[in-house]
């Protein structure tokens, strides 16, 4: 430790260490506000979604109502069918598609 007195005037790094404080204050206010707008915009963004809560609910309840008669048909035929029928469609689609290539020729 120097013993010489310290004077009123402050020194170069003083000075620049003090435009430094000033810039980072700055540039975090800048942060603080530009988070504070992102903060605004997001709630407004969620507050739009929830507008269509409803929406999206009535529009569920119809898509699991229509859903409904499909599944259950679907079920029961193939229940009717058997386990094999598919395979058997399959042969008289690739049968049929065989007979359109012979008669295009």
């Amino acid at each position: 430790m120097s013993t010489t007195p310290r004077s009123s005037t402050p020194t170069v790094f003083e000075q620049q260490r003090e435009e430094l404080v000033r810039e980072i204050a700055v540039g975090m206010e800048q942060v603080l506000q530009n988070i504070n707008r992102l903060n605004r915009n997001l709630e407004s963004i969620i507050a739009v979604g929830n507008e269509f809560s409803s929406v999206e609910a009535l529009w569920s309840q119809f898509e699991n109502f229509m859903g409904r008669p499909e599944e259950n048909d679907q079920a029961g035929s193939r229940q009717n069918e058997g386990p094999h029928a598919s395979e058997g469609d399959r042969d008289a689609q690739d049968q049929t598609f065989d007979e359109g290539d012979s008669t295009s020729h």
